[in-house]
């Protein structure tokens, strides 16, 4: 696999096609996913990139850029999947491993990320691929509906 393989996605067609891909991480319904995901580009500058195998979607990462005081600029990937019969075969690592390049690029200081507590062997993916698991997050679930 090289850089190539891996694209931004921009079109409500790629987007589509992701879809089924993103919905294996985030199962929030066919008719929510372009809505949330418009409002996340607008909110956000979130961005959704594929790595592509023959054509085919094989992983997603979607990143956003930001700043905050702990960190300065740095990454945050919201979404990083792998569809499902393609998993173990280090489409993951590749995507983890462009997106740090894809930060470093733009001066981040770090790639950070959250992971459910549940998912163990997600934590030890990125552990193995240089990640360290340095804080716990916290929520707070309000009166408003969550997607999922």
């Amino acid at each position: 696999m090289s850089a190539d393989d891996i694209t931004e996605l921009t079109t409500e067609a790629e987007f589509e096609e992701a879809y089924p891909v993103l919905d294996q991480l985030r199962p929030v319904g066919e008719e929510a996913f372009p809505q949330l995901l418009q409002q996340m580009r607008a909110e956000s500058d979130y961005q959704l990139f594929a790595l592509r195998e023959d054509g085919e979607i094989r992983g997603l990462a979607g990143v956003v850029v930001q700043t905050n005081l702990y960190h300065g600029k740095h990454a945050w990937v919201h979404d990083l999947v792998v569809d499902e019969p393609y998993r173990g075969q280090g489409y993951g690592g590749r995507l983890l491993e462009w997106v740090s390049e894809w930060a470093d690029e733009r001066d981040c200081s770090c790639v950070e990320l959250a992971s459910g507590l549940w998912r163990d062997e997600a934590h030890r993916f990125y552990e193995d691929n240089g990640m360290e698991k340095y804080c716990y997050t916290f929520k707070k679930d309000l009166s408003a509906e969550s997607p999922y």
